[in-house]
């Protein structure tokens, strides 16, 4: 149904423009999350037990929603009623920011692709831990909280600004994600690099979860280099991955709007995805546990995340595509 009848319907709001369907839909899903009744007919129709536990955090099911779909946190309640079993907000910054101009989110269909240039638009850290104490119940679900680096922040200030983000919300998150990869705020990939890393984590891990995102772009040298910081520092994780700034495996139909600057997501990452993934695995011989992410369009390809050695996974633009349906077969498939 969602397929057939409910995303044509969103491709096509606001002249068929991306952001403009994701605002409305969390609009819509904020409202619903204040109807306690809603919520348990959606749960009672998507939620799915499959439990497991990694980095001391206990999930309900291994399938999550990635940062970037609900930033501020707006529709918290909604996101558990619909399957997911753990949530990750943000990424947010210490710093409230607009993001880049629009159009700045776009869809190919034929590829079963997004690509988005957001730049961290988020209303700030302070923000987003003054709506998260002020939810009425618990979530139900373990909460990830994404940070990353202010635009305004030059980089030899990364420590501070990610620590204040840190501070002002680490009595709200199951676990925190450094977001050190996305390629749409200049100069944030540096951070990756032994130097920059090694400093961030030796300020950030301590009581909470800590994990790490990377780039899909990385090399396997530069990806085992940023693990033996992880693993000295005792982060609890790995992300894999981030968009990616490769356009291999576009449609040719997409070659135009694939030309948009950004980052790549969905069925064009679903392989390297995958690779990073198992290398990961392989090279730390399972000893960060990793979130799995990109390109997950059905059970099978999350079958084969979990393979590679992924503990968890997430959905962005999956979900976008396949909508909730997609959420219940990957965990239902999980439990096999």
């Amino acid at each position: 149904m969602f397929e057939q009848l409910v995303r044509p319907v969103l491709f096509r709001l606001g002249g068929g423009d991306a952001e403009t369907a994701h605002r409305w839909t969390t609009r819509r899903l904020a409202g619903l999350s204040r109807r306690p009744a809603a919520l348990a007919a959606l749960r009672s129709r998507y939620a799915v037990s499959a439990p497991r536990t990694v980095f001391g955090v206990d999930f309900p099911n291994p399938v999550g929603l990635a940062a970037g779909m609900d930033k501020d946190g707006h529709a918290l309640p909604a996101w558990p009623a619909l399957g997911f079993g753990f949530v990750e907000v943000g990424t947010v910054t210490a710093h409230a920011q607009p993001g880049n101009p629009r159009p700045r989110l776009f869809r190919l269909p034929t590829s079963t692709a997004v690509i988005n240039r957001m730049g961290f638009n988020n209303a700030g850290a302070e923000a987003l831990a003054g709506r998260l104490a002020a939810l009425p119940r618990p979530l139900g679900v373990p909460l990830g909280i994404s940070l990353g680096k202010s635009k305004i922040t030059p980089i030899d200030e990364a420590v501070a600004d990610y620590r204040a983000s840190y501070r002002a919300l680490r009595d709200h998150g199951d676990y925190f994600a450094v977001n050190v990869s996305s390629p749409n705020t200049p100069g944030l990939r540096a951070l990756q690099d032994r130097d920059h890393l090694d400093a961030l984590l030796a300020e950030l891990v301590g009581e909470k979860p800590i994990l790490v995102k990377i780039a899909p772009d990385l090399t396997e040298s530069a990806i085992a280099e940023v693990l033996s910081v992880c693993l000295d520092r005792g982060a609890a994780g790995i992300i894999a991955t981030n968009t990616t700034l490769s356009r291999d495996g576009l449609a040719a139909v997409d070659a135009v709007r694939g030309a948009e600057t950004g980052g790549l997501s969905g069925r064009p990452l679903t392989v390297r995805a995958r690779e990073v993934v198992a290398f990961v695995h392989r090279e730390t011989t399972g000893k960060l546990p990793v979130i799995g992410v990109g390109g997950i369009l059905d059970a099978d390809d999350a079958a084969r995340m979990f393979d590679a050695g992924a503990s968890l996974v997430q959905l962005y633009t999956g979900f976008i595509y396949r909508g909730p349906a997609l959420v219940r077969s990957v965990a239902r498939a999980a439990r096999t």
